[in-house]
């Protein structure tokens, strides 16, 4: 299962947002020149997931994402916890947990 498969339906929505980055990871290692030199990647292909959940069920889904995410290496990943002050669905006009 994937962790977009976990969390739906636990969550109200979320986003990936997929790009490049450099952390603790080892950087891959890449056959160039038609397979005779080897280059080290610049940088790591990543993803990020965001969501917005009530403080009822932030462990829940915190647990949810360690649990799918967890394969016992560094390049695993981190999870940020952040407090939102306030919450406005522009479609629904609803706000806070009701936006959610």
């Amino acid at each position: 299962m994937t962790i977009s498969d976990a969390i739906t339906g636990v969550v109200g929505g979320f986003t990936i947002i997929e790009g490049n980055g450099r952390g603790s990871g080892k950087r891959q290692n890449i056959r160039s020149e038609r397979g005779t030199k080897i280059i080290t990647a610049e940088y790591n292909k990543v993803a990020i997931i965001s969501t917005i959940v009530d403080d009822s069920i932030v462990e829940k889904v915190c647990k949810i994402i360690e649990e799918e995410a967890y394969t016992g290496e560094n390049t695993d990943g981190i999870i940020a916890i952040s407090n939102i002050d306030s919450v406005f669905n522009i479609g629904t006009k609803k706000e806070n947990s009701e936006a959610l």
